[in-house]
């Protein structure tokens, strides 16, 4: 067939090089182009002005001109000694459309039909829409739907221009019915295929599609069963053979694989040759098999990464090391020897950012820890990507390395990413039957003008209460990657405003303060800080009479009275302290699968404030990837205040709760709150651990918790959660694959169990009082920014809680 071609061409050539005597050309005219410039001819044109052309050169000016696919036909001819160049256009693409496409994405189609000329613009060539109807119906083929049928249409249109339509019908994906492996005699079938991806129809098919056939799933599914094998001491494991068969309705498939199992081996010795560059000694410890162990092709290729890895850790970025395995039949041993070939060890030349079009470089080459000029180090580059995906700039971060042309020992490395948003406007709104309408809304930038800097502005509103907090840190003051910060923050809590019509009390709080983080570590950062604080409590009460007459008291909960009676001060004045330490090993900011933190933060009242108190807060989180998709998520978080010192209260309570000399007690206003989205799910946000009562009887006395801890009776008797000193969460969860989710980093789905609660203290922890909820979390970057969905039950409750459960909680933000 090819050379019948190759003589169509010949002839057509010759028929369209007219015969004519050699002469010198004087001037080239070329005619028949409406819509391609002359220059476009010229520059594809072998003849020149003043060349010999005979009937050879003419015949090549037609060839190289056919194979510029512009023209579908090209006449040479002459005038006098003018060179005469007679073309006819192929017809441009006007308009491509595609039709019925769906298992293909139709900007992944359009990619690909640019890539060999088929696209709104181009020139229209015959044969290359027969080599796009191929093509797609090759790859439905790969993806099991072999009953496809791709039907390109062309119109012809005005102005030498055509219209082509390209209708595809996918059909459905073949099914497999029968999945047979044929000589297995070691492991059944259900052992050997417990990895396939491919299996025959079941009940999770539905989700899985593993009965879908596909080409690539297939070939796949082979390899894991020769690694089967040759992980448990089969060396000499082959498949025979494999049959795929198709149903004459194109919609089932039928499987067969031929396996031949041969023995088990065992390692008789292992050799380590070539150019070893570090010791011996060394380079066996990073082997993973020895002398007498059962043969394992994992353990091999492991031991072999290791040692490529250490030496990638020094310089030797192109290392080789392949496994020579030397089987002895008779006595079922196999003699392995490892080939050691470091290559030419490098250092690198330049580091280069791309993709990043709003961070500076500045930001992202502070992170690296790959330096310019020194010796490649494939484990810096490795912790450089991690601390690159840890700023929660960018949604994915790659780095490569090449050799720079024209030398052996010098390679740049790319780093590219690609960046999402770090900032975010979120809004949020709610309702309460005690608070009311809750509004909420914050302006964060965590890469402020791509410098890497962040700030924050948030403000929240209720019937009752009102807070404002701005912030802002900078966390490279100095080139040693130390970070300076500043909070600034007003509250203000009033519960007159309230639906209720009382007050327990309010409260206005200011303060400011500045933190330096210092890096002690590329994982542990230390946090110091001094701060001022002011917070002006008043504690009068308003409540509704019998009369619907609106009274007021000293009473708000007794106990917060009591304690402001015998503190002695309406407004408390403190000077603040803080430190902090946290150890950071997550492999990714916003979708973490492996590594953890842990914290722990420790805010002072100084010596000198109204009330001299601590609060330690710490926390422990940690991820791990089980298999299968699946991470596991362990956390636990404890926090704890107390009073220091020798002070004590100036005043005595009517009711003797507080004399004066006594210790102060914990401040109720820096109380810790339990319960909400984030926190034990399933409850609304603080409304877990201790409360205390809001009303008041027929005398107008406030009303007192019973000995279970309920309040009751009186005139709009009210249970108000106030927190306690000592809170204790723990959190187990399990992020659960999603298949039919290509990015993992955009969204998440887990299934959680939440333990935890506040206490007044902590000799008042009991494990009885702990409140518990499961249920699945959705966590999404989605277009309007992040979004978490919540659906908890309590599993471990009591009565007061009923009105706190909530089933379905969420939160959401827009970002920019």
């Amino acid at each position: 067939m090819k050379r019948i071609a190759a003589l169509i061409l010949l002839a057509s050539l010759s028929a369209n090089a007219l015969a004519f005597e050699p002469f010198v050309v004087s001037d080239i005219r070329i005619e028949g182009l409406s819509r391609i410039s002359a220059g476009t001819v010229y520059n594809y044109l072998p003849v020149n002005k003043g060349d010999r052309l005979d009937d050879d050169g003419a015949q090549r000016a037609i060839r190289a001109l056919y194979q510029t696919k512009f023209f579908s036909n090209v006449e040479v001819d002459r005038d006098g000694d003018i060179m005469v160049i007679r073309v006819t256009e192929r017809p441009s693409i006007a308009k491509l459309t595609l039709r019925g496409n769906k298992d293909i994405k139709e900007d992944d189609l359009r990619k690909g039909l640019k890539e060999i000329g088929l696209s709104e613009g181009e020139t229209f060539d015959r044969l290359s829409l027969d080599r796009v109807q191929q093509e797609l119906i090759r790859q439905y083929y790969n993806r099991g739907k072999y009953n496809v049928s791709v039907s390109p249409h062309v119109t012809n249109l005005d102005r030498n221009r055509v219209a082509v339509d390209i209708e595809i019908r996918e059909g459905k994906v073949a099914k497999i019915k029968q999945l047979n492996i044929v000589g297995n005699k070691a492991f059944t079938d259900k052992a050997i295929r417990s990895d396939f991806e491919s299996d025959t129809t079941n009940w999770m098919s539905w989700y899985s599609k593993d009965d879908q056939y596909s080409r690539e799933k297939l070939s796949g599914d082979l390899e894991k069963l020769q690694s089967y094998y040759m992980d448990r001491g089969y060396a000499d494991f082959a498949v025979d053979s494999s049959q795929v068969t198709i149903a004459p309705d194109k919609r089932s498939m039928y499987i067969a694989a031929s396996v031949k199992e041969g023995e088990i081996y065992t390692v008789s010795d292992v050799h380590l040759l070539g150019e070893l560059i570090l010791p011996e000694d060394m380079l066996r410890r990073l082997v993973f098999v020895h002398q007498g162990d059962v043969f394992n092709r994992k353990a091999i290729e492991n031991s072999s990464d290791a040692i490529k890895a250490i030496l990638a850790n020094i310089g030797y970025a192109y290392a080789k090391v392949t496994p020579v395995p030397k089987l002895d039949k008779a006595k079922r041993t196999v003699d392995l020897t490892l080939f050691i070939e470091p290559g030419k060890r490098v250092y690198v030349r330049r580091v280069v950012f791309q993709g990043n079009t709003r961070t500076e470089d500045d930001v992202l080459r502070r992170e690296m820890r790959q330096l310019e000029g020194s010796w490649y180090n494939q484990a810096a580059l490795d912790r450089s990507k991690i601390r690159l995906q840890q700023l929660g700039y960018f949604k994915k971060v790659d780095i490569d390395k090449a050799l720079v042309p024209g030398s052996d020992d010098q390679v740049d490395v790319s780093v590219k990413v690609e960046e999402q948003s770090a900032g975010s406007l979120m809004f949020g709104i709610g309702y309460s039957q005690y608070a009311g309408m809750i509004l909420s809304a914050s302006v964060s930038q965590n890469n402020f003008l791509g410098t890497g800097d962040s700030f924050s502005v948030s403000a929240e509103r209720s019937s009752y209460y009102t807070r404002i907090t701005a912030s802002y840190y900078n966390p490279y003051l100095t080139d040693n990657n130390i970070g300076i910060g500043y909070t600034a923050t007003y509250s203000k809590t009033d519960f007159g405003d309230s639906n209720y019509n009382f007050v327990n009390y309010t409260n206005s709080a200011k303060s400011f303060s500045s933190y330096l983080g210092i890096p002690i570590s590329d994982f542990d950062t230390v946090r110091v800080g001094l701060g001022l604080e002011s917070n002006k409590i008043n504690l009068s009460y308003r409540y509704l009479d019998q009369n619907g007459v609106v009274q007021s008291t000293s009473y708000s909960p007794q106990q917060l009275v009591d304690y402001q009676n015998a503190l002695g001060h309406e407004t408390i004045h403190s000077w603040t302290g803080q430190l902090g330490w946290t150890h950071n090993t997550r492999n990714s900011y916003w979708a973490p699968t492996r590594g953890g933190l842990l914290s722990a933060n420790l805010d002072v009242a100084l010596p000198g404030s109204t009330v001299q108190y601590w609060k330690l807060y710490t926390e422990a989180g940690h991820y791990w990837p089980v298999g299968g998709g699946f991470v596991l998520y362990l956390d636990g978080q404890v926090g704890y205040g107390k009073t220091y010192g020798n002070q004590t209260y100036e005043n005595s309570t009517a009711d003797g709760l507080y004399q004066k000399g006594q210790k102060i007690d914990f401040p109720f206003w820096e109380n810790y709150y339990s319960g909400g989205v984030r926190d034990v799910r399933g409850f609304q946000d603080n409304t877990l651990g201790p409360k205390l009562c809001v009303g008041t009887d027929a005398n107008g006395r406030p009303i007192q918790p019973d000995k279970s801890g309920r309040c009751s009776g009186g005139y709009y008797t009210y249970a108000q959660p106030v927190g306690g000193a000592f809170k204790v969460l723990g959190t187990a969860q399990v992020f659960l694959p999603l298949p039919f989710l290509k990015d993992v980093n955009t969204a998440r789905v887990s299934w959680f169990v939440d333990v935890g609660n506040a206490y007044k203290d902590y000799q008042s922890f009991n494990a009885s009082d702990l409140r518990a909820s499961t249920g699945l979390s959705l966590q999404w970057q989605a277009p309007i920014g992040p979004l978490i969905i919540n659906f908890a039950v309590p599993i471990r409750s009591k009565d007061e809680d009923k009105h706190y459960q909530e089933r379905i909680q969420f939160t959401f933000g827009s970002q920019f």
